[in-house]
């Protein structure tokens, strides 16, 4: 199935009232007896989740669908929140509205008259959950790189850990785009009996070798920069040139060229920091690039980004079943159903992936409908282009 589209909003008079000014909540676990373990065996005897609730439970706490954010997301999945406590400068005006407003809300896909829509920021992040920029119990500093390796598994496992308090048993569903959805992914083969619908969004089942490239580029260009001082610059200069060029480098697959070149400014601004430099910015497409990485790294945390960029580089469902194929990996899943996206225009997560996915779920049994967006804006069209989405979402949550 296709889904096309020549804008980026619903028709005029379409839009349902969003869930207005929200606030982010807390929830922490563990202690010295009973401390979280990650999969690779550290401990945190205390983890303190921040997430965003649209929405109520109801009585039988089975109406609750579980949001997954990307990569550089955040538990503010919609609405207004004009601040956070303990997140500080990072929580910029950009963050002030929900990354995904248009979704959520009353009568809308994710529809708070029926569901109760739960939003986690990730255990390694910066938005509020403990993450490297939580201070250390035993130096009263932040991690930083002393802060564990995070795994897919371990955001997954977490956040069961607030369903559990929640005394949530079954979600109604998951739905994760981008990284988002490996981890709706991976919770639904670890926990096959707790999700009843999956929606993994331009995402995949397996980390592809032009990602896996494309990350460590990534990687190399934080560890690189003169101020990361393996992952302690708390105290002084922050790596930010190395996170800059990072997200300039993720940047160009996240928006398909033909927006690069409609987004750029037709003129070149050059930053005044870069007035030494040998090579000054000579076309408006550069000087976009370079001021989402200026943007960027006023709103992030360098080492949040590699803990969660390596928890991307790690995802492996064959290794964390012990399956030889992605289809005995999906046997566990016969009893959910799947909706599945692909944009077409997506050089992140290309649509071979989920082309894959699917050739898995097929041999496995497992129920699915696989929608096909065609989009000119690239991977960033499930946060942009809500119009595309939402009638599949409406059918697959409401109606399916």
């Amino acid at each position: 199935m296709t889904a096309t589209s020549s804008s980026s909003a619903l028709p005029q008079g379409q839009h349902p009232e969003g869930v207005g000014e929200t606030r982010t909540r807390w929830f922490t676990f563990g202690d010295q007896a009973d401390p979280f373990v990650f999969r690779t065996g550290e401990t945190l005897s205390s983890v303190t989740l921040a997430y965003e609730q649209y929405g109520e439970l109801n009585e039988k706490r089975d109406n609750a669908i579980l949001l997954f954010h990307a990569l550089s997301g955040s538990q503010h999945a919609a609405g207004y929140n004009p601040a956070i406590e303990g997140v500080g400068n990072l929580w910029t005006e950009e963050m002030h509205t929900g990354w995904w407003d248009a979704f959520i809300g009353p009568g809308r896909a994710l529809d708070t008259n029926r569901y109760c829509i739960l939003c986690v920021n990730y255990i390694g992040g910066c938005y509020g959950s403990s993450g490297p920029v939580s201070i250390h119990p035993d130096t009263g500093k932040p991690f930083g790189r002393e802060f564990p390796t995070v795994m897919i598994g371990d955001i997954v496992d977490s956040q069961m850990r607030l369903l559990d308090h929640l005394g949530i048993q079954t979600l109604h569903a998951v739905v994760g785009g981008s990284l988002g959805g490996l981890c709706a992914v991976n919770l639904a083969v670890q926990y096959p009996d707790r999700v009843q619908t999956v929606i993994p969004i331009a995402s995949g089942a397996a980390v592809s070798i032009l990602q896996r490239i494309t990350n460590y580029e990534q990687i190399c260009a934080i560890e690189e920069d003169k101020h990361f001082n393996g992952g302690h610059y708390y105290e002084g200069p922050r790596p930010d040139r190395g996170l800059a060029l990072a997200r300039m480098i993720s940047h160009k697959t996240f928006v398909s060229l033909e927006m690069l070149e409609l987004r750029a400014r037709q003129e070149v601004i050059r930053p005044e920091e870069d007035k030494d430099k040998w090579y000054w910015l000579s076309h408006p497409v550069e000087s976009y690039l370079r001021n989402q990485g200026l943007k960027f790294v006023k709103r992030f945390d360098a080492n949040t980004y590699l803990r969660i960029m390596d928890a991307w580089q790690r995802f492996d469902l064959l290794k964390e079943t012990g399956k030889a194929t992605l289809a005995e990996v999906f046997d566990a899943c016969r009893d959910q159903r799947y909706l599945i996206f692909s944009i077409d225009s997506d050089v992140c997560f290309h649509p071979e992936l989920q082309d894959e996915q699917c050739h898995a779920l097929r041999k496995a049994g497992v129920t699915f409908h696989h929608i096909t967006v065609h989009s000119e804006k690239g991977h960033d069209s499930f946060l942009l282009e809500p119009d595309l989405f939402v009638p599949h979402l409406d059918y697959a949550l409401n109606k399916g």
